[in-house]
């Protein structure tokens, strides 16, 4: 298969289904007594679903998909885009004020729903545009059950040859400065360019094992929506994981090969190994020690000299092996993305055995921009570009991708989309460098979106307002790059006020927050930030370098 030559994510589905064997299993959801799903299974239901959804939109009416991930997402996924639609996904998480939002600005036709806890969150925003909401399971409402539309007649089997590269497939919503989510809007083509540099990265994997992919990354996530179309294009099974608490578990039963995660995982994964290597003694713990130390120098390619190569051979059996043995024994690599991976962390997953390569994008880029590659993997860096997108480094460091993986656009946002797309170059926000060798190097970031360690992008000065608005709140500055959740410096109006007091009106405040915009822990401090004491720009802007330079160790104590 040519991915230069498909017209959209659709034909990728079916032009793969052509070449495999469809009684293959395809999709399974780890949680008890659940079916898997055949390649030919998933087709059947991709038709149905599609020519339900057919029969009620028009070519371009949005779809909104608010599910957990479970095979129907998938399905749902390319029926709406094979019945001529946009996809909509959306997170789980999200705050009502978001759910409301984004119902209001991509004024979805259709609403899939997984079952009534998620439809509860939507309700009560419902446009009149919605024609038919379709669920998984029973609802609260009168719908259109999937079981319904599996019992139709309608077995009519037609593929959309309409769609082209250059049209949209999928509105993915990320947080914006401004305070609402912005829909980044996403084309086919996009998608595929995306499809296609990972074929080369992970091509060499591919020919050595069959690939299996264990998924717990939401797929209303830029990152892992696309990487379902890898799944495809490789025609690998797929293990959608229960939980992130029962994840461990689900990699021994799935034995994956391939592996997406996000920072905050890998920062898990790392305290966890570490955590029970530190509780070894005597030989065990020397063992350990020469495991990472000839791992690190094996992974910067150093020589080895005769007795460290032997050494190393019997870590790799007896300390490696092992710990591969807990993930499964078939992982050749996880892939890191949604965020910047600690270089202590990377350097200790590859040398105890789990090969970690870090990538770098954003959802405006489909998403992927970079990557490590197997084999030759520098975790300081974020690998050299996809041969599909150019990179190049502006004169103030700024990084600018071109490419048919650069969105559309902003959905309903022109002004802010022209201001990130400039004579075709996209403005990342984030300043880097290129090595020697043509890898590229994150430094800074020049806009002020905080990344977690979850790989959720968020807006600071949504949440800063947010607080402000309190009559007691003067001044807020949220802190998180890279990490698990939000901390605050925050200015009271009144100097009487206990950390008590504040504190109570915090939690409060949090229940109009998604999880992830919540602040967990604050400090108050006495000084305001004024434009006379250097921390407010003159247009009365929070000058955050300077202050968290300022507040830096208070800051991360409360870490």
């Amino acid at each position: 298969m040519e991915i230069k030559k498909l017209n959209s994510l659709v034909e990728l589905y079916f032009e793969k289904l052509n070449e495999i064997d469809k009684d293959k299993p395809f999709l399974k959801w780890l949680k008890p007594n659940k079916t898997t799903y055949t390649w030919s299974q998933v087709s059947e239901r991709i038709f149905k679903l599609t020519n339900k959804i057919k029969s009620i939109i028009k070519d371009g009416d949005r779809c909104l998909i608010l599910s957990e991930n479970r095979p129907y997402w998938l399905m749902s996924d390319i029926a709406v885009m094979n019945a001529g639609g946009i996809s909509v996904p959306i997170f789980t998480t999200y705050s009502s004020n978001d759910y409301k939002y984004i119902l209001n600005d991509c004024k979805p036709t259709v609403i899939i729903v997984s079952n009534n806890d998620q439809f509860k969150k939507i309700k009560n925003f419902i446009n009149p545009e919605v024609k038919e909401i379709i669920s998984f399971e029973d609802i609260e409402h009168k719908n259109l059950s999937i079981t319904q539309i599996l019992k139709s007649d309608d077995n009519k089997q037609v593929i959309n040859k309409s769609l082209k590269r250059h049209m949209p497939a999928c509105i993915i919503y990320t947080s914006g400065t401004s305070g609402n989510p912005k829909g980044v809007v996403l084309s086919h083509g996009g998608i595929l360019a995306n499809c296609e540099g990972a074929l080369d990265l992970l091509d060499p994997l591919i020919k050595k094992k069959s690939p299996v992919f264990l998924t717990w990354l939401p797929l209303s996530h830029s990152y892992e929506h696309a990487v379902q179309f890898i799944q495809i294009l490789t025609g690998a099974k797929v293990f959608y994981a229960e939980s992130l608490e029962k994840l461990l578990s689900n990699m021994s039963v799935a034995k994956p090969t391939i592996m997406t995660a996000v920072p905050r995982f890998y920062q898990n994964l790392y305290n966890k190994i570490n955590n029970n290597l530190k509780k070894q003694k005597g030989f065990k713990k020397y063992l350990i020690n020469k495991t990472i130390d000839l791992g690190i120098k094996s992974l910067k390619k150093q020589n080895l000299k005769i007795h460290e190569k032997l050494l190393n051979f019997i870590c790799q059996i007896l300390v490696r092996k092992k710990i591969q043995k807990q993930f499964g024994g078939n992982l050749q690599t996880f892939v890191s993305g949604g965020g910047a991976l600690d270089k202590n962390i990377g350097e200790f997953l590859n040398a105890v055995g789990l090969p970690t390569l870090q990538g770098y994008g954003l959802t405006e880029t489909s998403p992927v921009v970079s990557c490590n590659l197997p084999g030759n993997i520098k975790v300081e860096t974020v690998g050299p570009p996809f041969k599909t997108n150019k990179v190049k480094i502006a004169q103030d460091g700024e990084i600018l991708v071109k490419g048919e993986n650069v969105m559309l656009g902003y959905w309903n946002k022109e002004k802010e989309t022209n201001e990130t797309i400039k004579n075709g170059w996209l403005h990342t926000g984030d300043i880097g460098e290129f090595d020697n060798n043509g890898y590229l190097k994150i430094t800074d970031r020049k806009k002020d979106i905080i990344v977690n360690l979850g790989g959720d992008n968020i807006s600071p000065t949504k949440v800063e307002n947010h607080f402000c608005n309190h009559e007691l709140i003067k001044q807020c500055l949220v802190y998180g790059d890279k990490k698990n959740y939000l901390v605050a410096l925050i200015v009271v109006e009144s100097k009487d006020k206990d950390n008590s007091t504040i504190g109570s009106i915090i939690e409060n405040l949090n229940k109009d927050l998604t999880l992830i915009e919540k602040i967990k822990k604050f400090i108050l401090i006495e000084d305001e930030f004024t434009i006379e004491n250097g921390l407010m720009t003159p247009t009365l802007k929070l000058k955050r370098k300077k202050i968290i330079e300022k507040y830096q160790q208070e800051l991360e104590k409360l870490y």
